[in-house]
């Protein structure tokens, strides 16, 4: 019983980084850039953040102030989530 408890608790470690391997976050920002085509925005904070195939790129234009929310996975920033803070033509007239 003890080996077994013993082993257990040993790949419990070894796994242990794999669960922290993709790491979840969010980012308040602009947009500088959407390309909606490649399925990407850059924000003011000069990082890319990729989109899911099924994205609704939506009301998203440079300036817009978002609320990204993102996994973090192989260095990439995968958005799972965005609510748009602020649109830079609110309020504005033509």
């Amino acid at each position: 019983m003890r080996f077994f408890v013993a082993t257990l608790l040993a790949a419990a470690s070894i796994l242990a980084p794999v669960v922290g391997y993709a790491e979840s976050a969010d980012v308040e920002a602009t947009i500088q850039k959407v390309d909606a085509k490649n399925l990407s925005i850059v924000l003011d904070d000069g990082k890319s953040y990729h989109a899911p195939h099924d994205f609704d790129f939506t009301g998203l234009e440079a300036g817009v102030k978002v609320i990204v929310f993102y996994t973090e996975v192989d260095g990439k920033r995968v958005i799972n989530d965005l609510d748009i803070v602020h649109h830079s033509n609110f309020g504005k007239t033509a």
